[in-house]
């Protein structure tokens, strides 16, 4: 029996295991088309970005460890690996990109110069692509950051200079947006805080709070640009204290109809980004979300299908919140392939959505509400041995995409035949 032959027999045999739950897994394939994730170039190159030919990341509260060969160096290579991954995965993507990826020409551009035509090309490489685009100012890694403070400083030239990138950044986003006939979310995060106890905390709040309703002053079309802010729990160097925290950007959200950010790294290990979704929902129109892997801190390891990830998708689903969620992965690790990370990374939040996709969520709501908990705890134990796999593989061989583990290889020939050269 050939492989295409076992795939679709073992989907044939699924879809009836799961049609006793009352589940249509070809449904289930064509909802799969309405998820949509938008890949964070920074993987690519761990987040060096073009600004200058020698661009390296420093300060902020970002850290990309490890020193895999392979990692890309241009513009040029950057876009031939984020082609290599697209190639790879089933469903269609975004691309998420950082205001230092501008395509510069060499040409030292300063954060509060920035325009449209620095990222022309990138617009441009997306019309091929057939994608929409994301974008994010890029608050870090420059010598106004070094002190701790952007938009939040006290110094009122740092401050300014961060408000008009701030500014640029939002009209970019919302030119992508229309030149792609696509909605551009374009999030804010900025690394300022603490290291040691302050005792103004509020004084910064205030100056974060001002400059948020300097740059967000100018209103762009709903069907070109989506605002979003990010909070953190902390970050290196900013231990003490995060301007943006989550009870701030929340209620700034509420306050000024933004989308609010929840990456599932930026809180208490114990906190899970999946229950906040509803709760946030029941206030604000949109959330984006930041999906990654933190281990003990806000380390942002490779997404794989975990627990946490399993919540967030099946939270989403369960709700019909997919039109209202806008799901973009955000983790950097420097000591793997860079694009085998992508693609395992990338597949594992598709899988997590599949699965929540396959569940017989009005069953389990019945069971709940009769108080029958043994019965909804039992056949959710189920559901993670029935045949999702077999459906998963189908729907990847239905993409014309590697099935299973075959992927690897394809990246191992790539490492060999272009990364290696690097």
């Amino acid at each position: 029996m050939s492989n295409t032959n076992f795939i679709e027999k073992a989907y044939q045999i699924a879809k009836e295991q799961y049609a006793e739950l009352g589940i249509d897994t070809d449904k289930v394939l064509e909802k799969m088309n309405d998820l949509v994730i938008s890949l964070h170039c920074w993987q690519t190159d761990d987040v060096s970005g073009c600004e200058t030919p020698d661009s390296s990341l420093s300060g902020g509260g970002i850290q990309a460890t490890g020193s895999y060969p392979g990692k890309a160096n241009n513009l040029e290579q950057i876009r031939t690996d984020l082609e290599k991954v697209l190639a790879l995965l089933p469903g269609k993507q975004r691309l998420n990109l950082h205001a230092i990826y501008g395509d510069f020409n060499e040409e030292i551009v300063d954060r509060d110069q920035i325009e449209t035509k620095h990222f022309q090309s990138w617009i441009d490489w997306c019309k091929k692509q057939e994608i929409g685009m994301d974008f994010n100012g890029s608050f870090f890694s420059h010598p106004n950051a070094d002190n701790g403070f952007t938009l939040s400083s006290k110094d009122e030239a740092i401050r300014s200079f961060w408000v008009e990138h701030l500014k640029r950044c939002r009209a970019i986003a919302a030119d992508m947006g229309k030149q792609l006939n696509s909605p551009c979310v374009h999030n804010v995060w900025i690394p300022d805080g603490s290291k040691d106890t302050p005792i103004d905390r509020n004084g910064y709040r205030k100056q974060l709070k001002k400059s948020l309703d300097e740059a967000f002053a100018t209103e762009y079309p709903t069907t070109q640009l989506k605002d979003a802010v990010e909070s953190k729990l902390f970050g290196i160097g900013a231990e003490s204290m995060t301007v943006g925290s989550h009870d701030f950007y929340l209620s700034y959200a509420v306050q000024n109809n933004k989308l609010i950010c929840l990456d599932n790294g930026h809180f208490h290990p114990t906190e899970q980004v999946g229950d906040k979704i509803s709760a946030c929902l029941q206030f604000i129109d949109e959330v984006l979300l930041h999906i990654t892997r933190p281990i003990r801190w806000d380390s942002d390891h490779v997404v794989t299908l975990n627990e946490d990830v399993q919540l967030i998708a099946s939270e989403i689903v369960r709700n019909n919140y997919l039109s209202r969620v806008n799901i973009g992965l955000d983790f950097f690790d420097a000591s793997i392939n860079r694009i085998g990370a992508y693609v395992v990374g990338t597949r594992a939040a598709q899988k997590a959505f599949m699965f929540a996709m396959l569940e017989p969520t009005e069953k389990l709501i019945e069971m709940e509400e009769s108080g029958q908990n043994f019965e909804r705890l039992a056949l959710l134990e189920e559901l993670k041995t029935k045949l999702f796999g077999a459906v998963w593989d189908y729907y990847c061989q239905k993409e014309n995409v590697p099935v299973g583990e075959s992927y690897i290889k394809e990246i191992q020939s790539y490492e060999k035949e272009i990364l290696a050269t690097r």
